[in-house]
């Protein structure tokens, strides 16, 4: 297994393949990684670089729309589960400093008359830009399609039905999260960088190209790695439901965007993230097969809902008196 820029390189081919020991070689390396950095660079991961493209072209053409425009999408009363989120409302877990970054929310796109549909905000359409919407709902399907089969080779690894997330994530709660980090002119908060260091919330996370360096995370030796982007890979990491659901097997690991440097503060960075977040109604109560003697139980039973609610407002999204 390679180690590209400091984590992992696992080829998504070989377990799509009708070859065992190709598969088998995919499952080894990618629970490795995942047992040991909680990272790891995906390449032959589905997502086209036209498609990569395309919404990179939408995304930077809605951020560079006037504020008041902008602003037009901040839709009250849902916790920035859709639409657009100022700059600077987002903070890292036990920080107060918000993240210098701007940002847009697209989530679940329910077409087969599922109930479930009534706990989702509608996704919201940008009047000044036609194909933002359906170049965002094309890319949200085709990365919930590559994470769902990565989620069918780490339920192997588990020792669970290769199948065992699937209906768990059919019409999940799933985020697809383009990010502006806009250039810093002048004086900022102290503390306060691009993106405080923090861990996923959700199950797992694929985060296809970004426009500049500046991702970094923390190793088991208590290292800051820099992780650059990988010609021809997406990242994908582990997310704390997931981490809480192998009760610590799999690691949900620390990670950060920071500043660039003095001579590059003044340019924008770009990436996204997309969040594979279960249905409300999955349980994380740890897996049994997580527990023993030398591993005891390390969290208390909840649901995947309950629990984004507690991480959102931990985080600054929803209102603590709610």
């Amino acid at each position: 297994m390679s180690t590209p820029q400091g984590i992992p390189s696992v080829d998504l081919s070989e377990f799509l393949s009708d070859d065992p020991a190709k598969q088998e070689k995919f499952v080894k390396e990618l629970g490795a990684a995942y047992e040991g950095i909680g990272f790891v660079a995906v390449k032959n991961h589905g997502i086209s670089k036209d498609l990569i493209d395309n919404l990179y072209d939408q995304i930077q053409k809605f951020f560079a729309l006037p504020e008041d425009v902008k602003k037009k999408y901040d839709i009250p009363g849902i916790g920035g589960q859709r639409g657009y989120t100022p700059f600077g409302k987002e903070h890292a877990k036990g920080k107060s400093a918000g993240d210098l970054k701007e940002f847009w929310h697209f989530g679940q796109f329910v077409e087969d008359n599922d109930p479930i549909k009534e706990e989702y905000p509608e996704n919201v359409n940008v009047e000044e830009l036609p194909t933002f919407l359906l170049t965002g709902k094309e890319a949200y399907q085709t990365f919930e399609d590559t994470g769902r089969h990565l989620l069918r080779a780490i339920a192997i690894h588990l020792g669970l039905e290769e199948t065992y997330f699937n209906d768990k994530i059919h019409n999940g709660n799933s985020i697809l999260r383009p990010i502006h980090y806009p250039p810093i002119t002048g004086e900022i908060e102290d503390g306060a960088v691009r993106a405080g260091e923090h861990e996923d919330i959700n199950l797992i996370t694929l985060l296809v190209g970004a426009s500049a360096d500046g991702l970094q995370v923390l190793n088991k030796q208590n290292e800051w790695v820099s992780v650059t982007e990988i010609q021809d890979h997406i990242v994908v990491n582990v997310g704390d439901m997931l981490q809480r659901l192998t009760n610590n097997k799999l690691k949900s690991t620390t990670h950060r965007v920071v500043n660039p440097p003095k001579e590059l503060l003044g340019t924008s960075r770009y990436s996204v993230p997309f969040f594979l977040h279960p249905r409300s109604d999955m349980r994380l109560d740890c897996l049994e097969s997580c527990i023993d003697e030398e591993h005891p139980k390390l969290y208390e039973d909840i649901t995947a809902g309950e629990y984004l609610m507690e991480r959102l407002r931990e985080i600054g999204l929803v209102d603590d008196k709610k």
